[in-house]
């Protein structure tokens, strides 16, 4: 796919008219019953599956791009597609085909004293803009969550992954239209032009929703720029504490996992916390598998008193999102001091507690202000396909829903039916 550069005039002109599509197709799959719905998502997984080669072919001239252009592991590790991120996506729109339909979905229902039948009624919001960065996949799972809801959607990949995200859409595009739904419900912008995104922010009149999926930057210029409400993914900022009551083995594992699993991910530890009353007997252990497979780790004084390899960790490291091999570590006093450090320096992302002990577990679980808390689990289970949603378009970190994992109910909004029989207000 050849990136065209038109001239800022002709841009805003392309995405009007982009915008304008969206809004017809959006009126369409609001009306479109379930089953049509499920028809292309169950046709897009098939597509995907029949250009594997194709897509695979798109993916190696962006990874040959970034190579080019210096771009660092962990980025290249989250542009990356091979066979099995391929049979994931398509695995990923199945799942999303055997989902609920949420659309007209009663979410309650009441009479009121003057016979007045009421119904709060689940709807699509009608067109998503997705502005994301490397993650190719990220094309396949918005497009479906989207689908899925009702809503069509506008993607705005990065440029990066230019190649492999217009090979996967037209996939997308493909299997709606052989649902007999208008492809145009799923559109990606057919510019690498940065400026696409300042149009993007200012099309109230088209969009209804801008979702952003990326870095801190991103992030920052959709919710400073933005004339449509936005629904912020903030960086991963995520937490591993091992506390005093926790089991060696399952604190091993569970923070191994959390860091090494994925390092490029937003659910991949960043932070290591560990009570002060099993510092001793529990890092050593948990530092030395870190080590093993290829971690730095960066840590407080009682942490490189325990580890000779560990550098000096500054107070930079406690806000860092690495997305890389790297670890930063402190010896904190019980899980009090862990909540304090986690409300404090944390991206209220994912944030998960080791411990046996049940009453430091409620605690930990009530008292962390993250969308995501966990327990005795690895923070890499911060994604809607592991939360039964079959993929989500990111993690939204902020305190107005959505919260957490946002997939198709998520992307919904709703409407009041109110039935009567000839009722006048007095």
């Amino acid at each position: 796919m050849t990136a065209v550069q038109p001239s800022a005039t002709d841009l805003d002109l392309e995405m009007r008219a982009i915008g304008r599509s969206a809004r017809e197709a959006a009126g369409v799959l609001a009306r479109a019953p379930a089953a049509q719905k499920t028809a292309a998502l169950q046709n897009a997984a098939h597509a995907v599956r029949a250009a594997r080669a194709e897509i695979l072919a798109a993916n190696a001239v962006d990874m040959a791009a970034a190579n080019a252009a210096g771009v660092s592991g962990a980025l290249l590790d989250r542009l990356l597609l091979n066979e099995k991120r391929v049979e994931d996506m398509a695995a990923g729109l199945e799942a999303m085909a055997a989902l609920p339909d949420p659309i007209g979905t009663e979410l309650a229902r009441w009479t009121r004293p003057n016979g007045l039948d009421i119904a709060r009624v689940r709807i699509p919001i009608g067109v998503i803009g997705i502005i994301y960065e490397s993650r190719p996949n990220v094309t396949a799972d918005a497009g479906g969550l989207c689908l899925r809801s009702g809503n069509a959607v506008i993607l705005r990949g990065g440029s990066e992954s230019f190649a492999s995200s217009g090979a996967i859409a037209a996939c997308l595009r493909s299997g709606i239209a052989q649902a007999g739904l208008p492809e145009d419900a799923v559109q990606l912008v057919p510019t690498r032009d940065r400026a696409a995104v300042g149009i993007m922010l200012g099309m109230a009149d088209s969009i209804d929703v801008i979702v952003p999926r990326g870095g801190r930057s991103l992030i920052e210029r959709v919710q400073r720029d933005s004339k449509i409400p936005v629904i912020a993914h903030l960086e991963g900022l995520c937490h591993t504490y091992v506390d005093a009551g926790a089991d060696l083995a399952k604190s091993r594992s569970v923070t191994l996992n959390g860091k090494m699993r994925r390092t490029g991910v937003c659910g991949a530890t960043e932070t290591l916390l560990v009570d002060r009353a099993v510092a001793a007997t529990h890092l050593p252990g948990i530092l030395a598998d870190l080590h093993a497979a290829g971690c730095e780790i960066r840590g407080d004084a009682e942490t490189r008193a325990l580890d000779p390899q560990a550098l000096a960790a500054t107070e930079e490291d406690w806000t860092t999102e690495y997305l890389d091999a790297i670890l930063s570590v402190r010896v904190v006093d019980g899980v009090a001091g862990a909540i304090a450090h986690i409300n404090y320096y944390g991206s209220h992302h994912t944030d998960t507690i080791v411990t046996e002990n049940v009453d430091a577990a409620a605690r930990f679980l009530d008292e962390v202000e993250s969308a995501i808390v966990l327990h005795n689990a690895s923070t890499q289970f911060a994604d809607g396909g592991e939360f039964g949603m079959g993929a989500e378009i990111g993690i939204s970190t902020g305190r107005l829903p959505p919260r957490g994992p946002v997939g198709a109910e998520q992307l919904t909004t709703y409407k009041y039916l109110v039935r009567g029989t000839g009722q006048i207000r007095p």
